[in-house]
């Protein structure tokens, strides 16, 4: 591992991204170009302590997990953050099967501001979302793992269905194990998608009976009502906008015409996670 190289790579990445660029205020007291150590860190899900030691030469050597974070919060093309992970003395994930997010896609995540949208793996992996997208589903930047994986939460962890009406449930079921079904057929034989479905084939009966019909998604729009606990139901189209690569997706959340759903969503974007009822 190359600290002094590492450090002078995420310091000049850190300088030259402007906070518009990643949705934050410019402010009027930048001493510094770029963003700040604390906002790099907050943007990765790490201390500040822990990137300021990156950036000084003195931190220990980064796991495959911090580089990804790290890409994308510092906005890393494909070359850069093949760069980053060389080093580190990490050998870079294949293109289009990790979890790197084009800096393209985070730009335009970053202005839907008052639209839920999120970029989300073909294993159903959340990989960045935008504040409303948190506000109405859940914050996963804390969450590491499978455990940023929607189909396995959703059989996995029954609690996770609790956002959705009882009444749609099944058919959901059905869209995760065919959407999973068609990423496994395109990318047979890869390894993160073979070892997802073997352990969901080995956590879940409802799973394994749903596997075995063999339903193949198809990655069209659909209607999708969302029970939230403070603003109620609401019934937004999902519209899954693909990358060339077809192993990423921007879900882009939008009302149903005829609904009241666009004022729910502006009250839940004024209330954010604080409770009505308290």
């Amino acid at each position: 591992m190359d600290r002094t190289e590492l450090a002078d790579f995420l310091r000049r990445r850190r300088e030259q991204l402007q906070p518009a660029a990643v949705g934050l205020a410019a402010g009027a007291r930048r001493r510094t170009p770029g963003l700040r150590r604390d906002e790099v860190a907050l943007l990765a899900g790490m201390s500040t302590d822990y990137y300021t030691r990156l950036e000084q030469a003195r931190g220990p050597r980064p796991s495959t997990q911090v580089l990804a974070a790290l890409a994308r919060a510092l906005r890393l093309t494909d070359s850069e953050r093949d760069h980053l992970y060389h080093l580190t003395g990490h050998q870079p994930p294949a293109r289009g099967g990790d979890a790197h997010v084009s800096p393209g896609l985070l730009h335009v995540l970053t202005k839907l501001d008052d639209t839920p949208a999120c970029v989300i793996s073909d294993l159903g992996e959340i990989l960045v979302q935008n504040r409303i997208h948190a506000l109405l589903f859940e914050d996963f930047s804390h969450r590491r793992g499978l455990d940023r994986c929607i189909p396995w939460l959703w059989f996995t962890a029954p609690g996770h269905r609790d956002r959705f009406p009882e009444p749609d449930r099944n058919a959901m079921s059905h869209k995760h194990v065919a959407d999973l079904r068609a990423t496994a057929a395109r990318r047979a034989g890869d390894a993160d998608i073979t070892e997802l479905v073997a352990r969901l084939r080995s956590a879940s009966a409802e799973f394994e009976r749903l596997w075995h019909e063999h339903e193949v998604g198809t990655g069209a729009e659909q209607v999708k009502r969302v029970a939230h606990p403070e603003v109620g139901v609401l019934e937004l189209i999902c519209d899954p906008l693909l990358t060339p690569s077809a192993t990423r997706h921007l879900l882009v959340y939008y009302p149903k015409p005829g609904t009241d759903t666009q004022d729910k969503l502006d009250l839940l974007r004024v209330i954010g996670t604080q409770a009505l009822s308290s």
